[in-house]
């Protein structure tokens, strides 16, 4: 399945495909250093690198607070000094965890919550980008898990904006309650209940948001209702395509088995070849170290239109590693 996904993609990147997957199989052949490994790590040497103007030298102004205050795979509820990622699409998150608003004249766009915490973060930083919490029309949401959309009750009561979330996600978000289906199900504590709004997007779907047109992929396997979303972005005469991609790490309590689980494991590798054929010429992640944001940020090359495949070709291997693992367990 693996193979299917990485050589199918290859037309797509216009870039060698599988012979990433070769070198990936040879160590030798692709050193694993700290700039290298596909956990998001960012610092050379990893950890403890000081982050001196030597490090920073490629590193935009307008990027540089963040990248100075924040670290790989940082703490979720770690206030981060927002910042203007391209045309009017800015992040507002936390160091360890994404919050993405899109400002336009109809009004503000926000993709997930963070944390219930989290969330005055993301309020305050709207504030200090200099736009009004209370303009936000729309809450978008990557997954249904309390780190991402734990504080969309908060914000809902805050702003009156109507929640989009994936079909399997939506129940979630009203009730608060886990999918007793999602892969980690029990590991987390109840989220808050919603009290407004909340609206199920499907696959494919093209629907216009606080002034925003947004395309939803179903991107289904770290939940049953994980949803990522691609978007254009303007700034002058350069128009990029951006994509917020869910998490698809293959992560469970140690009860569940994908592996007996054959259709929904179709499913994540499906939406897995959906996400890296997209047009994708900058990746955001709910966990920024997911697509090494932080790496990118400090050199300079956030504008990779390749990112998506990549980043689909880097969980497909993840997936099938954890079925492997599964199937030597059962031997």
């Amino acid at each position: 399945m693996f193979d299917r996904i990485a050589c199918a993609l290859a037309i797509t990147m216009l870039a060698p495909a599988c012979a990433v997957q070769e070198s990936a199989s040879n160590p030798s052949a692709n050193p694993k250093t700290a700039e290298s490994v596909p956990d998001g790590s960012a610092w050379q040497p990893y950890p403890g690198a000081s982050k001196d103007a030597e490090f920073l030298k490629k590193t935009p102004a307008a990027f540089r607070p963040f990248v100075e205050r924040c670290d790989p795979w940082d703490d979720w509820d770690k206030p981060a000094p927002p910042f203007k990622i391209h045309g009017s699409t800015y992040y507002v998150g936390t160091c360890g965890i994404a919050a993405i608003l899109v400002a336009n004249d109809d009004g503000l766009a926000l993709f997930d919550s963070g944390t219930e915490g989290g969330a005055r973060i993301v309020e305050d930083n709207i504030r200090t980008l200099g736009f009004d919490p209370l303009n936000v029309k729309a809450l978008v949401v990557s997954h249904e898990h309390f780190d991402h959309a734990g504080g969309m009750a908060y914000l809902q009561k805050l702003t009156g904006a109507a929640i989009y979330a994936g079909q399997a996600a939506s129940p979630v978000i009203r009730s608060g309650q886990s999918d007793p289906k999602d892969p980690q199900a029990g590991m987390h504590e109840p989220m808050e209940p919603v009290p407004g709004s909340v609206r199920s997007v499907k696959n494919g779907e093209i629907g216009t948001v606080a002034g925003l047109e947004i395309t939803a992929i179903s991107t289904p396997g770290h939940t049953y209702g994980a949803m990522s979303y691609q978007w254009k972005s303007c700034e002058g005469d350069q128009c990029l395509t951006l994509v917020y991609a869910d998490s698809l790490s293959p992560v469970s309590s140690d009860e569940y088995k994908f592996s007996e689980n054959e259709g929904y494991v179709t499913s994540y590798f499906d939406g897995l070849e959906r996400l890296g054929r997209l047009d994708c010429d900058i990746l955001l992640t709910p966990h920024p170290s997911h697509s090494q944001m932080l790496k990118r940020m400090r050199t300079d090359t956030m504008i990779e239109p390749t990112a998506c495949a990549y980043y689909a070709i880097g969980k497909a291997r993840d997936l099938e590693k954890r079925l492997r693992r599964e199937a030597e367990e059962t031997e």
